[in-house]
């Protein structure tokens, strides 16, 4: 079963009632220089624009021995609040770039990297936030108490703690809607240009994802499997798959801000590259652990939100093989 190609392009406030997001590719203006202008001016936003924001805090937070901290990438150096703020303020800046990308260059709401609908449906988000909270404190969080007991300890000062609860929130919605509107948006719009086989779209955005995250000590404790299961399985391709099937970013978005602002708050790695003043400190990082963990959760994850969770009319179903015709 094929969806129609939409004949008719979309501008900015438009929509097209049983388009999916993917589809909202070729509305607008959507010839493929413009892509490559609107990638080049994300990449700079991202790897230039928003490292440039991160030392300006680190210079403000701690003069220019905060700097030298930056460069070396010490982020302990500013404290457990302030090191998450230095590696967090670049994300505005990133997330701008999508923005000026898909307003400026293509012409199109910035909605469209999340719904080809007029709305988004803020419920389907919610979705996500359960499906991808839930399993993961119940088998991750506490999973892991449950076998390695020694290795958690309690965070006392729950002072600080609650002064990083509304900054770890407001910052780790925009770090993660940021590389959902990017990772599964933007970068699977663009290459659905190229070619429309949802296969294509997932693995090519998995893989991409992948990258920049395949530095985090996470992955480099958990070596190549680690990486292979929790990077581009248990996350990049499961949120893109997810993605695709319910032909929007809203599950996606709810779920990737789910995963990290538990990891934040709730259960963090001593020696994670995010190291935050979370509620329990983990002490020891078991890697085969979280590879089980990674592949339990992704059948758990799908069962909840096409199963348990009812969609709404706002994010009711549509046609969905491949689809056809790019301009």
């Amino acid at each position: 079963m094929k969806i129609k190609a939409i004949k008719r392009h979309q501008g900015i406030g438009t929509e097209v009632k049983d388009a999916t997001y993917v589809e909202a590719a070729g509305w607008g203006k959507y010839r493929w220089w413009r892509y490559v202008l609107g990638l080049t001016i994300v990449l700079f936003a991202w790897m230039v624009a928003a490292n440039f924001v991160s030392a300006i805090v680190a210079l403000a937070l701690g003069g220019k021995e905060g700097v030298a901290a930056f460069s070396r990438l010490d982020y302990a150096a500013f404290g457990p609040v302030g090191g998450f703020v230095v590696v967090m303020a670049g994300f505005p800046v990133f997330l701008a770039g999508v923005l000026i990308a898909v307003s400026l260059i293509h012409q199109r709401h910035p909605r469209t990297l999340i719904t080809a609908r007029k709305k988004i449906s803020w419920r389907r988000v919610g979705h996500g936030f359960v499906a991808g909270f839930v399993p993961w404190v119940l088998l991750g969080g506490l999973g892991q108490y449950l076998l390695y007991p020694d290795t958690f300890s309690f965070n006392s000062d729950l002072k600080t703690f609650a002064i990083f609860v509304p900054i770890a929130l407001i910052l780790t919605a925009i770090q993660t809607t940021t590389e959902e509107l990017f990772f599964r948006g933007y970068i699977v719009q663009g290459a659905s240009l190229i070619w429309s086989n949802r296969v294509f779209l997932a693995i090519v955005s998995a893989a991409i994802f992948t990258l920049p995250h395949a530095t985090n000590p996470e992955s480099q404790e958990g070596g190549w499997i680690g990486m292979f299961l929790g990077l581009f399985l248990g996350t990049g391709l499961l949120y893109a798959i997810v993605s695709l099937i319910d032909g929007t970013t809203e599950l996606a978005i709810g779920a990737h801000f789910a995963n990290n602002i538990a990891y934040f708050l709730l259960f963090n790695w001593s020696g994670s590259f995010f190291a935050a003043p979370a509620l329990f400190s983990i002490s020891e990082y078991h890697a085969r652990f979280y590879d089980i963990i990674s592949l339990v959760l992704i059948p758990v994850f799908l069962v909840i939100v096409f199963r348990v969770f009812k969609r709404d009319k706002a994010s009711e179903p549509v046609s969905q093989s491949h689809w056809t015709g790019h301009r």
